[in-house]
């Protein structure tokens, strides 16, 4: 079997091209390198997929072609160059597609986000989602993963808590009553993505771990990271007027989403279940993301969180 990944140096890139590799599929990555190198057993073809002749050298027949990207300025010329020649194609999108976030357990026949910004992550996607549906029809797997996390995660969502309750002290956490987590650990959606490429799965699936209450959320990395200072839960307009921000990125509590979006962490995993997903427990995920954690530096800047003085900050205002 011949696979072409559409980028294979970051990280979800890196983790399916290393299965595939391991199943014995002979693996092409086209990418411009900036992320790294390609795993040992696949060939690397640097190109800047914005260039004209970006696919000059792949051209010809794939037994399976991987998209990584949602940017229209990179879709659009990989299907028009490659789409009639691909026996089966996988366009990596993400569960931010859909347009409401109040239904819990809606699953893929849900509304979409209507395309009208492709600047805006979510529109891009349903923009790829539409354009590779066109072309390709039946020969379409469109995978929406929910949260990606595991070791090496470069946006630090999810290792900020690990992260944060192995460490001493009161941990600062919002209200978790009608709040949930749902995520699935790279390693197991790498494994399935390499399945599904292999098997030719078509259609599309939400690609997300189990359901819990954030609540069991903390409960769960707390035993593994033997943490046993107190949760102080604050209001999210306390934590909103001390500018702790939602979801990701600097001063924010990762993972911590508006009551009125809640349900984003409660999708159907009906059908990626049936497509023969599955997902290992969390307490693995956490102690391996604790290692890599503890490995890049427990106290390092970080995309998303906050530091140990903003949370000591935050915490002596509020009390």
């Amino acid at each position: 079997m011949r696979a072409l990944v559409l980028g294979g140096t970051g990280w979800l890139g890196r983790a399916i091209v290393r299965d595939l590799v391991a199943a014995g599929v002979e693996v092409t990555c086209l990418a411009r390198g900036e992320s790294g190198a390609v795993p040992e057993g696949a060939r690397f073809v640097r190109a800047d997929r914005l260039a004209a002749d970006a696919h000059e050298s792949i051209r010809g027949e794939w037994d399976e072609v991987i998209e990584l990207s949602s940017e229209p300025e990179l879709v659009e010329p990989a299907l028009a160059e490659l789409a009639d020649t691909a026996a089966h194609w996988t366009l990596v999108s993400t569960v931010s597609v859909y347009a409401r976030n109040d239904e819990p357990g809606a699953d893929e026949s849900a509304t979409l986000v209507e395309p009208t910004n492709l600047a805006e992550y979510a529109d891009a996607n349903v923009a790829a989602e539409r354009s590779s549906t066109a072309r390709l029809g039946a020969r379409l797997l469109i995978a929406r993963p929910g949260l990606i996390v595991g070791p090496g995660d470069p946006s630090d969502r999810f290792g900020y808590w690990p992260a944060r309750l192995s460490r001493r002290g009161p941990a600062l956490i919002p209200t978790t009553a009608g709040r949930f987590v749902q995520v699935i650990d790279v390693a197991d959606l790498s494994a399935w993505l390499s399945r599904a490429a292999r098997d030719g799965y078509v259609g599309v699936a939400n690609a997300v771990g189990d359901v819990m209450p954030m609540s069991t959320f903390f409960e769960r990395v707390s035993a593994v990271t033997h943490f046993d200072g107190a949760f102080e839960e604050v209001e999210d307009e306390v934590l909103l007027a001390h500018d702790v921000r939602y979801w990701a990125g600097p001063r924010s509590l990762p993972l911590w989403l508006p009551l009125s979006d809640a349900a984003m962490a409660q999708r159907s995993a009906r059908i990626f279940q049936q497509m023969t997903g599955r997902v290992r427990p969390l307490e693995s995920t956490v102690a391996d993301v604790l290692e890599d954690e503890r490995f890049r530096g427990l106290d390092r800047p970080r995309r998303s969180g906050l530091s140990a003085a903003e949370e000591s900050g935050v915490l002596q205002d509020v009390r």
